[in-house]
């Protein structure tokens, strides 16, 4: 079974903090000098207490292994420097290609508007023209496609508003107009004055020949 590693900290306790730390510092010093033993390396070790005591140990000379750290220390420090002035030469670089490429784009947009055409040729000319119609091609196209999607959009709102108006004539229902046949039957008979205007108009006319009667209108 594997056992989870313990999570190391300070240890509270003086007395054993001390035994704790007596014990460490032999064995630090044993596989250091150990290691410049068996490696052949130069290795130089400084350990302070915690009561500020110094403890060391050094292969050769303590004064000449810090000495020969220093030195390293300069020397690798200018490659240091070097790496990071190419990296500011590259960024340099970066940024100025971004710049004619932000100004290029700046001058062909002046020139799409209808700016600065002096120093442009008849070719120049002919491609902002053909570039220009293919853009409008497009935002027509575009435009047209809007205008279908809005009246379809309408088209259908209008069909569901219909429908809600049929849903509440059939909820509320409307109230039916008086027909003709509730209505009582008025009396068609001929009044008296017509009556009178019949009998007059049957006794002017008369009866036989048309020369009797006309005769007899004369005589009249």
């Amino acid at each position: 079974m594997v056992r989870g590693k313990t999570q190391m900290k300070r240890i509270e306790n003086a007395t054993s903090r001390q035994v704790t730390f007596s014990k460490r510092r032999n064995g630090l010093l044993k596989k250091a000098f150990e290691l410049s033993v068996l490696c052949d390396a130069e290795v130089a070790l400084i350990i302070f207490s915690p009561r500020g005591k110094l403890y060391e140990f050094a292969s050769c000379s303590m004064q000449e292994t810090i000495g020969r750290y220093q030195r390293h220390l300069r020397d690798s420090q200018p490659a240091k420097d070097k790496s990071g002035e190419q990296d500011m030469q590259s960024l340099k670089e970066e940024t100025a290609s971004l710049i004619k490429k932000i100004e290029a784009i700046e001058a062909a947009k002046r020139k799409l508007l209808g700016e600065n055409l002096a120093s442009c040729s008849l070719e120049e000319l002919q491609q902002l023209e053909n570039q220009l119609e293919r853009s409008v091609t497009k935002i027509r196209a575009k435009k047209n496609q809007v205008f279908n999607e809005q009246i379809k959009h309408l088209k259908e709102k209008e069909k569901q508003l219909a429908a809600e108006n049929l849903r509440l004539t059939q909820k509320y229902g409307v109230i039916p107009k008086e027909t003709s046949v509730d209505k009582p039957m008025e009396d068609t008979s001929p009044s008296e004055d017509t009556n009178s205007q019949i009998s007059d108009v049957e006794t002017d006319l008369f009866i036989g020949l048309p020369e009797s009667r006309i005769k007899r209108i004369c005589s009249a």
